[in-house]
């Protein structure tokens, strides 16, 4: 049996009085709903600081995050946790895990074709985790995430394809950073994106992280110079609109 856990991803639970709430004023997505969503921390110039998924568990949220970054993530939502009665810590009781396919879990709700999520204890199949194969097929749907790609602080989330990938509610009300976010919506000004290139097409320029072992690079190009009959599907619409 193959090893279908993500060693790279950590889980961080929430538990206590108003969960929910607690994050809904906080990140960008709707968190009142049916999960799990992609969403981000933004500093309040709308730029990402940390990207994640959200998953409910009873009264409880888990937020499925980059291990690397998980101590970072939690020392941030307990400075916005002031005096609430809110837990906020790792939950190293499970893992997250993933397929390119299959019926376990739930499709990534950022595109369904990046596979099938799910969380449960550390798989004990054999060889190493999934984490290869699962950066290798992001890279290859052009889909970025994490503080490598994403930035620390210092790219807006609508450049990110936020919007795309469904990141981002434009209905729910205020959260960090959602005043500049709503407003490079409504101005259909997003004037950069983050893209996936082959490394033969890389700008040095632009790029952000080679990875000349899989063949790709991703970049930070001004949306006049992305070839929108390359980019992923899912990005053409808003490459023909932005900047209209």
């Amino acid at each position: 049996m193959a090893n279908n856990t993500l060693d790279d991803r950590a889980l961080v639970r929430l538990s206590g009085e108003d969960v929910r709430g607690f994050l809904q004023g906080l990140v960008t997505n709707d968190v009142s709903g049916n999960l799990p969503v992609w969403a981000a921390l933004l500093t309040p110039q709308g730029k990402v600081l940390f990207d994640f998924l959200i998953w409910g568990d009873r009264d409880d949220l888990l937020i499925d995050c980059e291990r690397a970054a998980s101590e970072a993530l939690v020392k941030r939502l307990t400075l916005y946790r002031l005096r609430r009665a809110i837990t906020i810590a790792p939950e190293p009781g499970l893992s997250v895990h993933w397929a390119p396919y299959g019926d376990l879990g739930e499709p990534d709700p950022r595109l369904p074709d990046l596979g099938q999520r799910w969380l449960g204890p550390a798989d004990e199949g054999e060889g190493e985790g999934a984490d290869a194969a699962w950066h290798t097929h992001r890279l290859s749907l052009g889909v970025t995430e994490g503080r490598t790609e994403l930035g620390d602080g210092t790219t807006l989330w609508l450049e990110c394809n936020a919007a795309e990938l469904h990141g981002v509610s434009f209905t729910k009300g205020c959260y960090v950073g959602q005043e500049n976010t709503a407003r490079m919506n409504w101005r259909q000004k997003v004037n950069r994106r983050l893209v996936v290139v082959p490394i033969a097409d890389a700008d040095a320029r632009r790029q952000v992280v080679a990875y000349p072992e899989l063949g790709w690079s991703v970049e930070h190009r001004r949306v006049e110079s992305i070839d929108a009959a390359k980019a992923p599907a899912w990005m053409r619409e808003a490459l023909t609109s932005d900047g209209s």
